[in-house]
């Protein structure tokens, strides 16, 4: 579901998709109910900063099965996402857009990740080349999403998976990185950006 909009008219063709919980925010095993709950990682904030300076459009892409579920209310999920939108803002960054789905996994969704609804949206919406964009996660699902979607994906190591838990699965990302900033990084190198810190 969106939260904030851009002129799509003046759009990269390419994007940066982001998951929430572990990526961008401190991951909780018992969901993030509350915007009370909901604690950005700090270094988090520099590398949106850094993807806004550089003119590419970031979206968060989130499974969010706690409202499937009766945990958490659609009212305090736009207040949770409101508040990370400003939080970003306020530190330089900004997210384009927010996609969430708020099925349980048994709901038989294409948006809930690893099924790639979320992302086909975004790209008809705005004129995303999916080929040419990256998704970045903090889990196999993420991967997964991502590698199907047909993003390069980059697994962040600050929310569920740990470096040898890779070691198990049967597709790997196209970089591992220990956190956002640095993912950011990778991806400004790979795309010919330079990386102001």
């Amino acid at each position: 579901m969106p939260v904030s909009r851009i002129d799509k008219r003046n759009c990269s063709l390419n994007a940066v998709f982001i998951d929430r919980d572990g990526v961008i925010n401190e991951n909780r095993n018992d969901y993030v109910k509350t915007a009370e709950e909901f604690v950005i990682i700090p270094k988090a904030l520099d590398g949106l900063s850094r993807l806004r300076a550089s003119g590419i459009i970031t979206i968060v892409v989130s499974n969010q099965a706690g409202v499937g579920r009766g945990l958490i209310a659609i009212a305090e999920l736009d207040r949770i996402n409101q508040k990370m939108i400003e939080t970003v803002t306020a530190h330089g960054g900004c997210i384009t857009d927010l996609y969430y789905c708020p099925h349980d996994k048994d709901a038989g969704c294409d948006c809930r990740k690893p099924g790639t609804g979320m992302f086909r949206r975004a790209a008809r919406e705005y004129g995303i080349d999916l080929a040419g964009s990256y998704f970045i996660g903090d889990a196999k699902t993420d991967v997964e999403a991502g590698l199907s979607a047909g993003c390069k994906t980059v697994l962040v190591l600050t929310g569920r998976t740990a470096i040898n838990d890779v070691d198990d699965w049967e597709f790997m990302p196209d970089h591992i990185a220990p956190d956002l900033p640095a993912a950011v990084d990778w991806i400004l190198t790979k795309q010919g950006h330079c990386c102001p810190k």
